[in-house]
């Protein structure tokens, strides 16, 4: 049974994320993906595989996802709207459908100002609703001119939401979003990293009505300056401030903050459909942080 067949039985899944500072590799380099990876196979349903995440350069999803591919695991690839237009987006999409990839995650994508290369002219010629309009066309046999393709995909269409808003305003925008996304494709959600239970709980009486699976994200905390400065400057990331203050009078702040993670994770469980780990360069803690939280 595969992730999609997994999430439409109404099972919870495990998925991974591979991303900055580790993986993928800012090179050709990737012995230390599988040395990572490897420990936690046939505890996950699937990796997500970042595009060029924060736009800071590296190795492409693609190559990537088709590595995973091959070696059992299953990929889900990410695809933003910054750096393709729709020529190069559409091939993409055909490319990765070839290459065995089923899974597609749609986004915007960070601004390249917040990158390594912050002189990069950004693209941005679709949105993400546009763009999963896209990948629903190549599920009907037609590109995005409405021409037909020869065959036809099957993508199982993600796309991402944040239920951490900071007014109700802002709330309200994002379920209109959603609800766009929905109508123009997209299959389940991820969310932004969730820290505040409470909230979340809310965001999901509303978000029930849509009857699409949810996959949180959870990312553990390393510090509490790690902490106050997602809440500064990462749109989307709320951090409530007992955790900060747990982090703050933590004798072992690793332990502490997998600690935190793995009760997230547990709290999660009864009000989402899966959990998406954001390990951030802990990818060695995922066998601990996957056991301790029992899923």
């Amino acid at each position: 049974m595969d992730f999609k067949e997994n999430l439409k039985k109404g099972k919870f899944v495990v998925t991974v994320e591979i991303g900055p500072p580790i993986l993928p590799p800012k090179g050709i380099n990737c012995d230390n993906m599988w040395e990572l990876l490897e420990p936690i196979k046939r505890k996950i349903d699937a990796v997500g595989v970042t595009d060029l995440k924060s736009s800071v350069m590296r190795t492409g999803g693609l190559s990537i996802s088709h590595l995973l591919k091959e070696r059992g695991f299953e990929p889900i690839f990410f695809l933003s709207c910054r750096d393709r237009n729709r020529l190069a987006l559409q091939a993409d999409l055909l490319s990765a459908w070839i290459l065995g990839i089923k899974n597609v995650a749609i986004l915007t994508g960070d601004h390249p100002s917040a990158g390594d290369y912050p002189q990069a002219k950004p693209v941005f010629d679709l949105d993400s609703i546009q763009l999963i309009t896209v990948v629903k066309g190549f599920n009907e046999g037609y590109d995005m001119n409405r021409d037909p393709i020869d065959g036809r995909t099957d993508f199982f269409i993600g796309a991402t939401v944040n239920p951490s808003a900071d007014s109700k305003a802002v709330q309200e925008l994002e379920f209109i979003k959603m609800e766009k996304k929905i109508q123009a494709g997209a299959q389940y959600f991820l969310t932004q990293p969730i820290f505040d239970i409470q909230a979340f709980n809310e965001f999901m009486e509303r978000a029930k009505q849509f009857k699409v699976p949810i996959i949180d994200s959870v990312m553990p905390l390393k510090s509490a300056s790690m902490a106050r400065f997602l809440n500064k400057n990462v749109a989307g990331i709320f951090i409530p401030e007992n955790l900060i203050e747990e982090m703050e009078k933590a004798t072992d702040r690793q332990k502490t903050g997998i600690q935190i993670a793995v009760r997230i994770i547990q709290q999660l469980k009864d009000l989402c459909q899966g959990v998406y780990i954001m390990p951030v360069g802990w990818e060695k803690f995922l066998p601990q942080i996957i056991t301790e939280a029992n899923i």
